[in-house]
């Protein structure tokens, strides 16, 4: 198949979309398909970067500056992939590129799909503090653009439940995104590696290390895993969080570590090296995620493929994925927290590799590819069925139209001709038409 894949966000840029969008595209490739990117400008990109990854002119979008909205170039976009003969397009936005998807899509009469990505009713309040757009309005935007899509690919089951809630009509399927095993086997890492950084970090051998790794912003929920950290002290005070990442949080988290004066066992580090992500994961006891704005959370299954179980905010998703102790606790409301960890510390069990063998293909980026390719498989089957259906139901009426016409084609040549010819071509002319009447009539007595 030759699939295009059009989307806002895309590498340099750091997001979990841009991160799934990657990881999808390389498995494509190694099935054998070939994959296109249509995406936005970045000022950080190389300009001779890959000839299937074209970029439209864009500026920042006003919400989010490290997001960006294309604004031209949409006529050259729509050449280029009639020249690549697309055989199916797959949006991951809902605002410009993934409107340019759909209408490309539509002009070429190739089936489009669409991964639901974002939980918007947790961003809204980014939008002019909330008083512009309202979250009771985000199912009347998803509804209005999934009208022109063939499907909706659900990262989980809670973003199935969330669209069914939104009443969209489209064909859903759960399709989880996996994500690449061999960045976070990392064998090199050492028992020595490890330790290196719990030193660095201020922690000893004995103690527990909580990790808590993601964009540092409000929905993210860290400040309630840091609430519950005074609790989990006075029980237990060999317990350390380290919370690592950037973000518009960071001031107020900070603020709230000193009102809390749990400064010594809490670490902020910062933004951290993506070559170091793997043995943060692994010197850690524990990941740990307090959010509830999450439609997968690929953070989790980093820490699986890591080794390292989680403590995380119960969800239909998760609920899927820990589905033994091994692999992590989960937690339903706020103040259960603090006994979430102090269980997951004294009652975690050694992950059984067989087990753990099994539960990493599942949540791989192999399986991932196997599944998406199997869904575009199924849309294009029903969109080419669909096409040929449509032909044959129009069929006579097409026919009709191009007899009809027959007189006047006839009547325009004859002109030039003797009287006595155009006399005669014209009652040839009434045979023909009454003729083609007739068939037409019997092709429509034999399609209904």
């Amino acid at each position: 198949m030759r699939i295009a894949l059009f989307t806002d966000t895309y590498f340099p840029q750091v997001s979990g979309v841009a991160t799934s969008i990657k990881t999808l595209k390389t498995e494509l490739e190694k099935l054998g398909h070939i994959v296109f990117i249509f995406t936005t400008t970045d000022r950080d990109v190389d300009r001779y970067e890959d000839w299937d990854i074209i970029r439209l002119p864009s500026v920042p979008f006003f919400a989010f500056k490290d997001r960006r909205v294309a604004y031209a170039g949409f006529s050259d976009a729509l050449k280029i992939a009639r020249r690549y003969q697309l055989d199916i397009i797959h949006t991951h936005t809902e605002f410009s590129m993934g409107i340019l998807g759909v209408e490309i899509a539509n002009a070429l009469n190739i089936p489009v799909v669409h991964t639901y990505h974002t939980h918007y009713e947790d961003y809204v309040r980014y939008i002019a503090k909330g008083l512009l757009i309202r979250p009771k309005m985000i199912k009347y935007f998803v509804r209005g653009f999934f009208k022109d899509v063939d499907g909706v690919i659900c990262p989980s089951e809670i973003v199935e439940n969330l669209l069914q809630s939104y009443e969209v009509q489209q064909d859903l399927r759960v399709i989880p995104t996996g994500i690449d095993l061999a960045k976070f086997d990392r064998p090199e890492i050492q028992k020595e590696d490890r330790l290196e950084l719990r030193e660095k970090l201020g922690i000893e051998p004995h103690e527990t290390m909580l990790l808590s790794l993601s964009r540092i912003s409000y929905e993210k929920n860290i400040q309630a895993v840091i609430q519950a950290m005074p609790t989990v002290l006075a029980e237990n005070p060999h317990v350390k969080l380290v919370i690592a990442g950037g973000g518009p949080y960071v001031s107020d988290l900070k603020k709230l570590i000193a009102d809390l004066k749990i400064q010594d066992a809490v670490i902020m580090t910062g933004m951290i090296a993506p070559s170091e992500t793997a043995l943060y994961y692994k010197t850690a006891d524990f990941f740990i995620s307090a959010s509830t704005s999450e439609t997968q959370g690929l953070t989790y299954l980093e820490s699986l493929a890591s080794g390292t179980p989680i403590i995380a905010h119960g969800n239909l998703y998760l609920d899927n994925v820990i589905d033994k102790k091994m692999f992590g606790t989960l937690y339903y409301h706020d103040k259960e927290l603090a006994d979430a960890i102090l269980d997951a510390v004294l009652a975690t069990p050694e992950m059984d590799p067989l087990a753990l063998k099994e539960k990493l293909y599942e949540i791989s980026a192999e399986n991932f590819g196997k599944k998406a390719y199997e869904y575009y498989l199924d849309l294009k089957i029903a969109k080419d069925f669909n096409n040929e259906y449509l032909y044959e139901e129009s069929l006579p009426i097409y026919l009709a139209q191009k007899a009809s016409q027959v007189p006047f084609v006839i009547a325009r040549t004859a002109s030039n001709l003797p009287k006595r010819i155009l006399v005669t071509t014209t009652q040839q002319t009434r045979k023909i038409v009454k003729l083609s009447v007739s068939k037409i009539k019997s092709i429509r007595n034999n399609l209904d």
